[in-house]
């Protein structure tokens, strides 16, 4: 089922219908903690980061990286010497 969809199908099962949290948890096969957060926004709040991302530790050497590569891959093969 769509997410906004369950969404709304929860909302209206408890506010409308009155069914209880528990009870709409056991039916739509969510933890009673969701249909709380379900019945507290009127719309599905989204995704929100808790802590910033975390740069790699690699982050300040990506350019010298790059262009070693570039430079090897723009470099002459060598032969293997005698046949």
């Amino acid at each position: 089922m769509y997410r906004v969809e369950m969404y709304a199908r929860v909302r209206r099962a408890c506010m409308v219908e009155g069914m209880g949290i528990r009870e709409a948890a056991r039916e739509f096969g969510l933890h009673r903690d969701t249909v709380r957060k379900m019945l507290k926004y009127s719309i599905p709040p989204g995704y929100r980061r808790s802590k910033p991302v975390k740069r790699p530790k690699l982050d300040p050497y990506v350019g010298v990286i790059e262009g070693m590569l570039e430079g090897d891959r723009v470099a002459r093969r060598r032969s293997s010497g005698t046949r």
